[in-house]
């Protein structure tokens, strides 16, 4: 059996291509499909099938384009209420690819129709199979129940389902079957996903927070308890993966915009996205600009913070860099980027337009600020809860960046004010997003983030 697994970190989603004896399989594809065509190509496969194991809230899939261009048979559960001609499985169904057979398993709970895909390979009879679990069994963690309100479950409902499905179904499996699903740490289809990107059911089963012995209520508690803010563009991405995108194929790069041409565009309501590296955006950057990096999970975070409605310009370091901008707010459903500025930064400079900085503090500067004596500072710290609760920089006030523009009138506006994540990639976001808002105090970006003061040996408390 020849097995891959596609990892993309800036949407922190998993994909496969699973062949054996000249066909192939491919497992919840992300929008541009050329990779997934070219490693079939190197390996003498001919992609027979596409499956998603549920319709995705959280980016847009590449199925349709992949049934186009191949000839390929899109493959979803019964229950998805799918708009494009597919393929319709139930539990137990099975499919054959050369020698190995893909099983479905019914196990709903993240969505209605979610399917895990059972994986053997008859060449390999003494082999455990594996497992792509898709969105009901991430490594550390299980999905989210809460992405179904349109289709009339509660989330109650959902995790009860989730109970069923993981206790019943996955559970059941012997403990070296190998797990591998769909999303991995910082995806919000999840709350605390594990950095790993594979485990097995065994390790699963001692390690899982979800997975310890509880009964169901315990279980539907826990699994609906603070979960993160739904992004806005999840019940968008889930309607266009029910009908199929249409191909990427031929999209040209953004046009490129003289200084002046940014400049009016903002003022009638475009969103400018400066996707360079947090320091370059705190060094100068065009004002009212949005600090979204293209080195961290840009799109993730593009999806959640933007708007679908309004035109974004973006702002790189080179036409390189707009073009894979382009590409990753594409991959989740945003394709009004309208152009982006021509010559970067430098030209913004050269034209004689102001710019802004946001100041960039080492963490040993944060920890001098906080030292009696020293002016009153407010540390926002912009992690999820759960990070926060594990350990953060004394006095801290926590508002994910999520929430950020919901619950910002938290903060004191007249106080400066350091800003602090894990790495200093979203505390940057957030400092962009307050700035915009008109913020007035000094804002700090704090380099490093909480990792950084954490290995300095500077005090944390826990919550």
């Amino acid at each position: 059996m020849y097995f891959k697994q596609f990892y993309l970190g800036c949407l922190a989603q998993a994909s496969y291509l699973i062949g054996s004896e000249g066909e192939a399989v491919v497992v919840d594809p992300r929008r541009d499909v050329d990779e997934y065509l070219a490693e079939a190509e190197a390996n003498g496969l001919r992609i027979r099938y596409v499956i998603e194991t549920h319709l995705h809230a959280d980016f847009v899939s590449g199925h349709r384009e992949l049934a186009e261009r191949t000839g390929a048979e899109v493959v979803f559960g019964a229950r998805g209420e799918v708009k494009l001609p597919h393929r319709a499985v139930r539990d137990g169904d099975e499919l054959r690819v050369g020698r190995v057979t893909l099983r479905f398993l019914e196990t709903p709970g993240h969505t209605p129709e979610s399917l895990s895909v059972l994986v053997s390979d008859a060449d390999a009879p003494n082999q455990p199979p594996l497992v792509l679990t898709g969105d009901t069994l991430f490594i550390g963690d299980v999905g989210r129940p809460d992405l179904a309100g349109s289709a009339g479950f509660t989330a109650e409902q959902m995790a009860s389902m989730l109970y069923d499905s993981l206790h019943g179904k996955l559970l059941q499996l012997p403990d070296a079957t190998a797990v591998y699903p769909a999303h991995g740490a910082g995806s919000l289809c999840g709350r605390n996903i594990s950095k790993e990107t594979s485990s097995t059911i065994g390790h699963e089963r001692r390690t899982n927070y979800a997975l310890k012995p509880m009964s169901k209520p315990e279980f539907v508690k826990l699994a609906t308890a603070d979960l993160p803010e739904l992004p806005q563009y999840f019940a968008k991405d889930v309607a266009i993966n029910r009908e199929g995108a249409p191909p990427l194929a031929g999209k040209s790069l953004p046009k490129a915009l003289t200084p002046a041409e940014v400049d009016d565009k903002a003022r009638a309501g475009a969103q400018v996205v400066d996707v360079r590296t947090s320091a370059a955006f705190g060094a100068g950057h065009v004002p009212g600009s949005w600090s979204i990096g293209l080195s961290g999970q840009f799109a993730s975070w593009g999806g959640a913070l933007l708007d679908p409605k309004r035109e974004i310009v973006i702002v790189a370091e080179d036409e390189g860099g707009a073009s894979e901008a382009a590409l990753r707010l594409a991959r989740v459903g945003l394709e009004n980027v309208t152009g982006h500025l021509g010559g970067g930064i430098q030209a913004w400079h050269d034209a004689g337009r102001a710019l802004a900085t946001l100041p960039q503090w080492p963490v040993d500067e944060l920890k001098a600020q906080l030292s009696p004596g020293s002016p009153p500072l407010q540390v926002l710290d912009v992690r999820r809860p759960g990070e926060h609760a594990g350990g953060h920089v004394p006095g801290a006030l926590n508002v994910p960046l999520d929430r950020l523009r919901a619950e910002s009138k938290a903060l004191d506006r007249t106080r400066p004010l350091a800003i602090i994540c894990a790495s200093g990639y979203r505390s940057s976001v957030a400092g962009s997003l307050l700035q915009s808002e008109g913020w007035e105090a000094p804002l700090y970006n704090v380099v490093g983030g909480t990792s950084a003061w954490v290995a300095a040996g500077f005090p944390t408390e826990n919550s």
